[in-house]
């Protein structure tokens, strides 16, 4: 691995764990056991790390959901790996992390508009329609109004002037957030399917 990716890599660790503007440059250079000088060497400023990082990630993330779409039986299978996905990349992630970079780091912000509002929206409305020609999923819902309040959902529950930090857990409410929504789209043929997945994955926990 070149150092140029060693910094990204590094930084991302540290902004998913303590949020962008609580780490600094000397935070990563003590965090990789670099100097400073050196980072800069290959970088203007935190600015330019944060959009890379960001992008790394989201990278990362696109072939995650790619496999899963594209190796699934059905649309029910699909949520359900996206759910074990959403768990693992919730996980440790500092809530602030969208806030700072809406705030301060424009161009970071119009990366993760970018792939939430197409890549995440379009991917939604896929599995919504192919739930729907299958069965699992009702057919009075309107895929593209669902779509855009699944994606608005993923981001609300960053918001901690609505859900603070100190009394919500991030992975939590993106859990209750899913199953909600889940829940809200199946038919009793769905329901059943999905309820089927779950008792095998907490079945699988508990061995």
């Amino acid at each position: 691995m070149s150092i140029e990716e060693k910094i990204i890599i590094g930084a991302g660790e540290l902004f998913k764990k303590y949020g962008i503007r609580s780490v600094s440059m000397d935070d990563i250079a003590r965090h990789l056991s670099i100097s400073k000088k050196t980072i800069y060497q290959y970088y203007k400023d935190k600015d330019e790390i944060v959009s890379l990082s960001l992008k790394k990630h989201l990278e990362y993330e696109k072939q995650e959901y790619d496999q899963i779409f594209n190796n699934t039986n059905n649309a029910i299978e699909e949520l359900v790996n996206v759910s074990k996905c959403m768990r693992q990349d919730f996980r440790d992630m500092k809530p602030s992390l969208i806030f700072d970079m809406q705030k301060y780091h424009p161009n970071a912000w119009k990366i993760w508009l970018s792939f939430k509002n197409e890549y995440i929206k379009n991917q939604v409305m896929e599995n919504l329609k192919r739930g729907m020609a299958e069965g699992y999923f009702r057919e009075d819902i309107n895929p593209d109004i669902l779509a855009r309040l699944r994606v608005e959902l993923v981001q609300l529950a960053f918001d901690e002037d609505v859900f603070p930090a100190d009394q919500y857990n991030l992975r939590d409410l993106q859990l209750q957030f899913f199953n909600h929504f889940v829940h809200g789209i199946v038919t009793e043929k769905g329901r059943k399917l999905y309820q089927k997945h779950i008792n095998s994955e907490n079945s699988n926990q508990h061995k």
